[in-house]
């Protein structure tokens, strides 16, 4: 593990101050970040156990304090019509404001101990390590970013003083003011679409799913943000070809075919450990159907699989990038993002060229 050391010596803040919250008639605070609507006497934290009522007012209790830090691949977020083949600087808190029972980060998200919050960064000091390790981005993952905005927004805002990315990793549970303000800082996203089906949100991972479409929607219409969509496909929870039909309908009616979409394969974890893993069968499956309806790009992931992980052109067919899990092997884009063959514009953010970080994962500590 490799050490970055900076200058900076400002220590993160025990609690640090949020907007999104209002006073209740009966003495409560409701923390409006998202659609949980928390609702909090003094002392009390919210399900996400990040934010919580101190002093009559809601604070963030994660501000500056990280479950670790990681540079990776940008496909590993997944995300693969950005900046393809670049590196980027992962980190998350702890903390979740929903409830997933097949979980695969749970001992971030669902933990209830600071002390998983073992190391330190202020958003100064994100950017300068990005920077320094030249990566193109930081993102915000692991653990959702919504449920530590004013942490993120602020570390988004040092980077782009940097021309260095934001993308964030996100469920898309959070409601409209803070949707906004979180979303115009960021310059990439991958939402997590869960299922297709209101009982699959409302009892296996308490939340609803109107409100991620609703992310999703604002993504599109309303902002610049490039995203991607990735779906865990679950033995006989949410991987029925009728509900993969009308997920992919939804998304070519209202998001449109260019929206990059990721099926990719669940193994037991969490409080789902009776479940099997996701065949391959099934991911290959869910993607002929979803490029059957129209869709452009369909990848498969958490497996081994370099057609269902490579970028097709949508016009003539020909293989336009080329992927083995994460190594980029044939690029037959332009500099300006077209197809060599037929010169179809390929949806995405390209850089000219392929990035060269390849695969690797490597670990790192950001000591004062």
């Amino acid at each position: 593990m490799r050490s970055f050391a900076t200058q900076h010596n400002t220590e993160p803040p025990t609690a640090h101050p949020t907007e999104y919250w209002q006073r209740l008639p009966d003495g409560r605070i409701q923390c409006d970040v998202c659609p949980r609507a928390c609702k909090l006497r003094e002392g009390q934290r919210g399900l996400c156990y990040v934010r919580g009522r101190q002093n009559n007012e809601v604070v963030l209790y994660s501000y500056g304090r990280s479950s670790g830090f990681c540079i990776d691949p940008i496909e590993k977020k997944p995300l693969n019509h950005f900046l393809p083949g670049s590196s980027v600087l992962s980190f998350g808190t702890a903390g979740c404001n929903l409830a997933c029972k097949f979980c695969q980060n749970w001992d971030m998200s669902k933990s209830r101990e600071m002390d998983t919050l073992a190391d330190a960064a202020m958003p100064e000091q994100l950017a300068e390590a990005a920077q320094s390790y030249g990566c193109s981005s930081v993102a915000f993952t692991y653990n959702d970013p919504v449920i530590f905005l004013e942490y993120a927004i602020d570390t988004a805002l040092a980077c782009h003083d940097r021309n260095i990315n934001a993308v964030a990793v996100s469920a898309g549970y959070i409601s409209d003011a803070p949707r906004e303000a979180f979303f115009r800082h960021m310059d990439a996203a991958n939402i997590d679409l869960k299922a297709f089906n209101e009982k699959f949100y409302k009892h296996i991972c308490g939340g609803h799913l109107q409100a991620v479409q609703e992310t999703l929607l604002y993504l599109k219409q309303e902002s610049s943000v490039w995203f991607e969509i990735t779906t865990l496909l679950i033995p006989d929870e949410n991987d029925s070809d009728r509900e993969l039909h009308a997920q992919c309908e939804w998304i070519s009616e209202y998001l449109g075919n260019d929206v990059p979409l990721h099926f990719s394969a669940f193994h037991p974890d969490w409080k789902m450990r009776n479940k099997t893993r996701t065949p391959a069968s099934t991911l290959s499956r869910a993607r002929k159907i979803a490029r059957d309806i129209g869709l452009h790009f369909v990848y498969t992931g958490n497996v081994h699989d370099t057609d269902g992980g490579s970028t097709y052109c949508p016009g003539c067919q020909s293989r336009l990038i080329e992927r083995d899990w994460y190594e980029l092997g044939q690029w037959n884009l332009t500099k300006q993002g077209h197809c060599k063959q037929c010169g179809e514009r390929i949806a995405g953010v390209f850089s000219g060229k392929p990035g060269t970080w390849g695969a690797k994962r490597l670990p790192i500590t950001l000591s004062r």
